[in-house]
């Protein structure tokens, strides 16, 4: 009689801990659409002319994507990379960032107010826009989130109370 008892309760408690998991209030996310294409992105690889990417297309567009990306890595790498390790530290990525934002500026801020606005970040081309999406300042890393540049303080040690 003990032992069904304790398995009964075991199986409840089971039962339910796993039926309060499920948050039934959230819903289940959406499917993920693809984008669709941009217009230069078709001019160029849509071969067939379909006015879509078949996969073949696609490949060739994600291929040519990432060895442009690669190609601009590189680049960036040589440039800035002054002690030669191999990756930005973080003082060499944040230059990096800020001569990237002072040319988008000087390039795309129409009304020379200093800072880009919607409609002037709106004609950056898709090519351009990747690390932050031509905003300038306020932002770490260029994405929300980022990491800030420098690590945070190490925690003070507790004060000690007089005896």
């Amino acid at each position: 009689m003990k032992a069904t008892t304790i398995i009964a309760l075991g199986t409840l408690l089971g039962t339910s801990a796993f039926v309060s998991a499920q948050d039934p209030a959230t819903p289940p996310r959406p499917a993920r659409t693809p984008r669709a294409p941009s217009a230069e992105a078709l001019k160029e690889f849509d071969k067939d002319g379909d006015g879509k990417l078949n996969d073949a297309e696609s490949k060739a567009m994600r291929d040519a994507r990432m060895a442009e990306m690669k190609k601009m890595q590189e680049a960036t790498l040589a440039k800035y990379d002054e002690n030669k390790n191999g990756k930005l530290d973080p003082e060499e990525a944040a230059k990096a960032r800020a001569d990237r934002e002072k040319a988008q500026l000087e390039k795309y801020d129409a009304n020379k107010d200093g800072k880009l606005d919607d409609e002037e970040r709106a004609k950056i081309p898709a090519s351009e826009r990747f690390m932050g999406g031509g905003r300038t300042g306020g932002r770490t890393g260029g994405r929300t989130g980022a990491r800030p540049a420098t690590p945070p303080a190490a925690p003070a040690a507790p004060a000690e109370t007089p005896k």
